[in-house]
């Protein structure tokens, strides 16, 4: 077990180690940010969650008005098809998902089982697969964003 200043620890060298991959990373040369968390559009953003049981690479809806969520949801919905093209076994659809603090927020994600953010042998595999997902997911979002706006 690790105590609350060795896994504080642990998880900033597991996040600074993934900044430094993606620096290395050819498909990010010349960009000013390693992604495009900040989508700039209100409510709208990007995410990662690594964690004892896998990681997700996240696009998140978190607009307080429920109706106004759940329509920017639908909108995403339309575009389905043209969202999931580079993800072979697709994007998970969630538009109910309540965060550990109880609010609900929508999430279209992309995950992988079997990743334990605590084993560092696992941390080139969940750099890998957040990097690409990642370049995947903003693809998408690039692509259906204006048609959303």
């Amino acid at each position: 077990m690790y105590t609350k200043d060795e896994l504080r620890q642990l998880k900033k060298e597991f996040w600074e180690g993934y900044g430094t991959f993606c620096r290395d990373l050819p498909e990010m040369a010349g960009r000013r940010d390693n992604f495009l968390l900040n989508t700039k559009m209100k409510g709208v953003e990007f995410k990662y969650d690594a964690t004892r049981t896998g990681a997700e690479v996240i696009l998140e809806i978190n607009l307080r008005d429920e109706n106004e969520r759940l329509r920017k949801y639908e909108q995403f919905e339309r575009y389905r098809a043209v969202m999931e093209s580079d993800f072979p076994d697709g994007l998970v659809w969630d538009f109910a998902y309540r965060r550990p603090c109880g609010n609900e927020v929508c999430r279209i994600y992309s995950r992988r089982e079997g990743l334990d953010i605590h084993r560092r042998s696992d941390w080139l595999a969940f750099y890998r697969f957040m990097a690409t997902e990642m370049l995947k997911l903003e693809q998408a979002f690039l692509e259906v964003k204006d048609a959303i706006e």
